[in-house]
């Protein structure tokens, strides 16, 4: 039946993120060539948008594809782990039958209303919710059903009483506001600690100062939620994700190592510089780190194994290439931070270059000197062949073909050409088309595949946001992000604007490795820039600190998420990297500082295009 289940919301899911990329081209065709707008189009984006946060996040629950904090489950065994497991599945039971109770009388009250064009019926962007929130319920239950009796039995009595006590609570004697608010926070912080994925604890602390506060109608729950993903600009999330995923199967991400390897790739170090070199071009193309890491791993590893390389600081290497490219057009969490901060994401594109380049300048120089020395065999470590006329003609066009595409993206965008979205999907099918027509590598039928899996990676990163929406718009009516930002304006005004920057920066460090980075910046960036701003800091260049203090988070040693799925994909563990990796963060690190106390070298290229 899961099986089943899963695979008829896969097919859904293909089919309208596959009609989403058609939906948008499209329109960028009609708009930019023929002067003839698609009325309808972003209204039909929009419901992609919505359809694929809710339906590809059940899918990503499905296979165990959301993030969360693992450290404790980890450490645990026997029964205990087994209630854990129970816990975190009865906690996202709870926030599926809530969302979906919540949204069937939303889905109502837009019945027999359309669209602001008139074209499109208004409960196309409601449909999703109930049948996204009871599919992610049909999947709770049966992870339920694989937790052995007793422990399924002690922690539904754990989960059952916390309930009825938030419910009695707010029904006889309601809390105020602010102890609502540090009861979200608790709940949010317990579920976390247990393994609950990041979206589910979010929605759980909100459903939790809903129910002792008892000032909120249920409804208004998921209406947070799904306004909390209606922005066109959110839909290249997916967009992207897909590009990246194609790139990886077309031959492109092969072929631009390749040449990357054949012009720096036989010196001493000379691998260790093309892994930085390919982890800053892929940053520029797929957007996701987790595609980054796999599309350069997957090809760089296994020649740096070959080479004498040591495995675990190649490992190490690669997540600390992959926060370097964390401030590299059109990475996702610059775009979520523009999102939920107001800032130009065009203008964060252009900031994070010039600080992606010291990064990669001081992991080159860590590289090189701590690199072996040359051995034969290197140079036949990823290209194969001679280096004749032909070879080089031939590796050097393939490459090519990517460095367009980056030319598509970076240009399009930061040219004020088209939107973030109409690039991504054009992306989309730039790579389709070079996979299926120039290199003839890619099989059609492996893009549902693709389809797919960007749909449940993007799905997953999608509900996160809109948990954290629901988090954020209750800390926003309760004036914290306010007061927050009065008071941390305080201590820069009486200690110091660099003060300010360093609790900012140890902030994120330490949120980006509990919460993943889409998380963090969402709950923490609208907190943070308007006091930042009262100080006189410049939106882009606190912007960058943030992204870039998130990723260390992220891939610091030993809670960072993003380090464990380079050890993934090197095939070693977290111990074995953990040691390795701390040469090449303290460099980021150091950088990070520079950066932080060095407002030109964010600034300089977004006030040389007019967009600071």
């Amino acid at each position: 039946m899961e099986q089943a289940v899963a695979g008829i919301v896969a097919g859904l899911c293909a089919l309208i993120l596959g009609s989403g990329v058609v939906v948008v081209v499209l329109d960028v065709v009609f708009r930019y060539f023929l002067s003839n707008p698609l009325q309808w189009s972003d209204e039909v984006a929009i419901a992609v948008l919505i359809a694929i946060t809710f339906l590809g996040g059940a899918l990503a629950l499905q296979r165990s594809e959301h993030l969360g904090v693992g450290l404790l489950r980890n450490s645990l065994t026997g029964r205990w782990a087994e209630r854990m497991d129970g816990f975190s599945a009865w906690i996202v039971l709870v926030v599926s039958v809530c969302f979906t109770w919540s949204s069937v009388p939303l889905l109502m009250s837009v019945a027999g209303e359309t669209t602001v064009s008139g074209l499109l019926p208004a409960s196309i962007d409601y449909y999703p919710l109930p049948v996204g929130g009871a599919v992610m319920g049909l999947f709770a239950v049966l992870h339920l059903n694989r937790v052995p009796g007793r422990p399924l039995r002690e922690s539904a009595i754990v989960v059952a009483t916390v309930v009825l006590t938030l419910l009695v609570w707010g029904a006889v004697a309601p809390a105020s506001a602010r102890t609502g608010i540090w009861l979200m926070l608790v709940v949010d912080a317990i579920c976390l600690a247990a393994a609950v994925p990041a979206a589910f604890s979010l929605a759980a602390g909100s459903l939790g100062y809903m129910a002792v506060t008892n000032s909120l109608p249920i409804i208004q729950f998921t209406q947070v939620m799904q306004t909390g993903v209606s922005s066109f600009v959110l839909l290249a999330i997916p967009f992207f994700v897909l590009a990246g995923l194609v790139m990886g199967i077309n031959g492109m991400s092969r072929r631009i190592i390749a040449f990357l390897d054949m012009v720096i790739g036989r010196v001493r170090g000379g691998l260790s510089v093309v892994m930085i070199a390919a982890m800053a071009v892929f940053s520029g193309i797929s957007g996701s780190k987790s595609a980054d890491v796999a599309a350069v791993g997957s090809i760089m590893l296994p020649a740096m194994r070959q080479s004498d390389y040591d495995e675990s600081d190649a490992v190490a290497l690669l997540a600390a290439s992959a926060v370097m490219g964390e401030t590299i057009p059109p990475c996702i969490n610059m775009i979520i931070l523009g999102y939920v901060a107001n800032v130009s994401i065009g203008g964060l594109f252009i900031a994070g270059l010039l600080p992606a380049g010291l990064m990669a300048l001081g992991l080159i120089l860590v590289a090189v000197l701590t690199a072996p020395g040359l051995r034969t065999h290197d140079r036949r470590a990823v290209s194969s062949g001679s280096y004749s006329l032909g070879h080089i003609l031939r590796t050097t066009g393939g490459a090519l073909t990517g460095v367009f595409l980056i030319v598509i993206i970076v240009g399009g965008i930061v040219g004020g050409v088209a939107t973030p979205t109409e690039v991504s999907a054009v992306a989309v099918v730039y790579a389709l088309l070079v996979g299926g027509l120039a290199f003839r590598e890619m099989k059609w039928s492996s893009f549902v595949d693709f389809l797919t899996r960007s749909a449940s990676l993007s799905g997953m990163i999608l509900f996160i946001v809109a948990s954290a929406e629901m988090l954020s718009y209750l800390l926003t009516v309760n004036l914290i992000p306010q007061n927050m930002a009065a008071a941390l304006a305080v201590i820069g005004e009486s200690s110091g604007t660099w003060v300010f920057l360093l609790i900012a920066i140890g902030m994120l460090i330490v949120m980006g490795s509990v919460l993943e980075g889409a998380p963090a910046l969402i709950v923490f960036a609208p907190l943070l820039l308007p006091a930042a701003q009262k100080l006189g800091v410049n939106p882009l260049h606190f912007g960058i600190l943030l992204v870039i203090s998130m990723g260390i988070g992220l891939f610091a040693p030993p809670v960072g998420v993003g380090l464990y799925t380079a050890c993934a994909v090197g095939q070693t563990s977290v111990e074995r990297v953990a040691r390795p990796i701390a040469k090449y963060l303290a460099i980021i690190f150091v950088a990070l500082l520079l950066i932080a106390f060095v407002p030109a070298i964010t600034l300089a290229l977004p006030r040389w295009f007019g967009v600071s």
